[in-house]
């Protein structure tokens, strides 16, 4: 027996206490926080050529056109980021580390979110717990109700005190409970009003929401960037001026913008660039540059503006969009509250983005802008909407929700002819699950809709 134990203490110099076998809750938290905010990025750098933020310098590229392609990488990093919430909401329920619990499961509802809407039905029950490699697919309505209780879940263990609460290892807030929930609460009215266009729509509980989200555009959730990691939106600036061509503006952006539709707007100076001549030309989404040899003959997102500064923030939700979103739910139950959200959220966005006072005004007070309470309709919200989320994925969610009706918003050319000349409605499922996980891949076409999309 002495022997024995011997034997067992000189095999425990195996384990290496500088090389742990389970991750840190801080570590899970710091690479939760900073990946979310890349999958934020990644995801819209694909929706903005849908929404026609972006357009292709290349004839029929297929980013303008919406042909058939497989997002492994984003899959991969959306599952990537839930695999490590899992573990962290885990972890932290094993310590009583219920702070972390709540952050992970706020950002699990986000991360799923987000699969949910670009892909529709998705693994995630039979996902986490390594008994199949096989996992089968949940309804994509169902899966909102997952997204919805993990909200509520979070919003109960940030609301309690914590034996170890969060710190700067927390990218978004680091480490404030109090903006967490709001945050939480903020998201609920995000997802509970993309079912407006269903059966089961309730913007009561929208607007109650609203009431415990954020207060202003210090709540909003964001992650600056830092000298070791630049944003990623300046990073295609970057690449588009050393002639990797990349981040050209669409024509339909620059006419929202600059007064084709009506008033003339500050913020687009503050987004993208002018051409060599000052001017503010497009793209022609799936039609290429034209005669435009470089980017310099065509607007591109270019450094160190508002979404271009390589320490700036990407923005995961906002002060500014939570105003639209009242705004939509508020219109048929109390239409001078949704008025005044509608003002509020675009003057937030402008005062985000450094539109100077004088000008925000300027533009509140023009006719198409600032047309009155009687004069007020659905659509202004949704075409003001759609220029605040520039190069965020929520505006696919939007422009579906509003069949694609913007004002001067074409199809574009060579578009991909299995659409029959509809907007795309989806993502194809990845290369990577057809072939690992064939068996369960919903036969979908990109005209099939989410179940929010009715």
């Amino acid at each position: 027996m002495l022997l024995a134990s011997s034997c067992d203490d000189y095999l425990d110099i195996n384990d290496n206490p500088n090389n742990p076998t389970q991750a840190p809750l801080a570590g899970l938290m710091t690479n939760s926080t900073f990946e979310t905010a890349q999958n934020v990025f990644r995801l819209g750098d694909i929706t903005s050529n849908y929404v026609q933020y972006l357009a292709s310098p290349n004839p029929a590229s297929s980013s303008d056109t919406m042909e058939e392609s497989s997002f492994d990488n984003l899959w991969e990093n959306l599952y990537g980021v839930m695999t490590d919430l899992n573990d962290m909401i885990l972890k932290a329920e094993e310590t009583g580390a219920n702070h972390y619990q709540g952050a992970g499961q706020i950002l699990l509802a986000l991360n799923l979110a987000m699969t949910v809407d670009s892909f529709g039905n998705v693994p995630f029950s039979q996902s986490f717990n390594f008994e199949t490699i096989t996992p089968a697919y949940d309804e994509d309505n169902g899966l909102y109700t997952e997204v919805l209780s993990l909200l509520d879940q979070g919003i109960v263990n940030l609301s309690q005190e914590t034996v170890l609460p969060v710190d700067d290892d927390d990218f978004i807030y680091g480490g404030d409970a109090e903006r967490w929930v709001k945050f939480a609460y903020m998201l609920k009215a995000r997802y509970l009003n993309h079912l407006s266009g269903t059966g089961s729509y309730d913007p009561a509980a929208v607007l109650t929401a609203i009431d415990m989200g954020f207060d202003g555009n210090a709540d909003d959730a964001q992650v600056e960037y830092f000298d070791e990691e630049r944003n990623p939106w300046a990073n295609v600036a970057i690449r588009n001026e050393n002639l990797f061509l990349g981040g050209w503006i669409s024509q339909q952006f620059i006419e929202a913008t600059n007064g084709t539709f009506g008033t003339a707007d500050p913020r687009l100076f503050l987004l993208v660039g002018a051409t060599d001549d000052g001017q503010y030309v497009g793209v022609v989404n799936g039609a290429g540059r034209g005669s435009a040899p470089e980017a310099g003959a065509r607007s591109t997102l270019i450094p160190d503006q508002f979404y271009t500064t390589e320490t700036g923030p990407v923005l995961i939700a906002t002060y500014f969009e939570q105003k639209f979103i009242e705004a939509e739910a508020a219109f048929n139950i109390n239409k001078s509250r949704s008025y005044q959200a509608y003002i509020d959220g675009i003057m937030a966005h402008m005062r985000k983005v450094g539109v100077p006072e004088g000008e925000i005004q300027t533009y509140l007070n023009s006719p198409e802008v600032g047309m009155g309470e009687a004069a007020f309709t659905m659509d202004d919200i949704f075409e003001e909407k759609y220029i605040a989320m520039f190069l965020n994925p929520e505006a696919w969610v939007d422009a579906r929700r509003y069949d694609y009706k913007y004002e001067g918003f074409d199809l574009p050319e060579n578009l991909n002819p299995d659409l029959n000349g509809q907007f795309i409605r989806r993502f194809a499922y990845p290369d990577s699950e057809r072939s690992r996980n064939g068996q369960n891949v919903p036969d979908v076409s990109l005209l099939d809709r989410i179940f929010w999309d009715e």
